[in-house]
């Protein structure tokens, strides 16, 4: 089983991802956001670093998928099919010219055709993780990572509420594979006896994939 796990940014991707790898007994591949030497520059000059950034983290995501594709049993956080949602986000707000964005899409094309050669073509399972905007608002604020705070930037409130806005039509819309949503703002991870809730749920999930 491959799965994948999305969702916006602080929703709680990377917890769920770690308790389901353990789980499943399975390898857990994270998004390095922390080692991303373009995010912080982008959070300062988004104009500027628009399309370095969504290039940079298209290799990340790609090289991910064809690993993950490529083993027996693996969980992501985040993925390559989520990708574009954020370099078309990026293209609307102006960050990225039509131009790059079709630069963009053309690399992601190829690499969605080679994923395609690959024993197995597409992951099992989709877990969607969802949350309520000011749910994630003060999961931003409660990490702290200093070049995600918006409490003096209005414009970077406003990018995280279109790209969650964004998410739930992405997630409508997505047929790539079996998909389920789970809602972490009821169920929150930290709290007792919700994890093993959420990990019942994937697991009903997985046995109707596996009928």
């Amino acid at each position: 089983m491959v799965i994948i796990i999305a969702g916006m940014i602080g929703v709680g991707k990377t917890t769920l991802t770690g308790k389901v790898a353990k789980h499943l007994g399975t390898k857990a591949f994270y998004e390095p956001a922390g080692n991303n030497p373009v995010l912080p520059l982008y959070y300062k000059n988004p104009k500027q670093y628009g399309f370095l950034l969504q290039i940079y983290f298209l290799n990340q995501r790609f090289s991910m998928i064809k690993k993950a594709l490529s083993d027996d049993n693996n969980v992501l956080d985040r993925s390559i099919y989520e990708d574009a949602l954020f370099t078309k986000e990026n293209h609307r707000e102006g960050n990225i010219s039509d131009i790059e964005l079709n630069v963009y899409l053309k690399l992601l094309d190829n690499m969605m055709d080679e994923l395609k050669l690959l024993p197995k073509k597409a992951p099992d399972l989709l877990v969607y993780a969802s949350s309520d905007f000011e749910t994630i608002l003060k999961r931003i604020k409660k990490r702290g990572r200093p070049y995600e705070q918006f409490d003096h930037n209005p414009d970077l409130k406003n990018y995280y509420y279109l790209m969650w806005r964004n998410y739930q039509k992405w997630f409508q819309d997505y047929q790539i594979s079996p998909k389920i949503k789970i809602n972490l703002q009821k169920l929150n991870l930290l709290k007792p006896g919700n994890s093993q809730i959420v990990l019942n749920q994937i697991d009903q999930a997985i046995k109707k994939i596996q009928k």
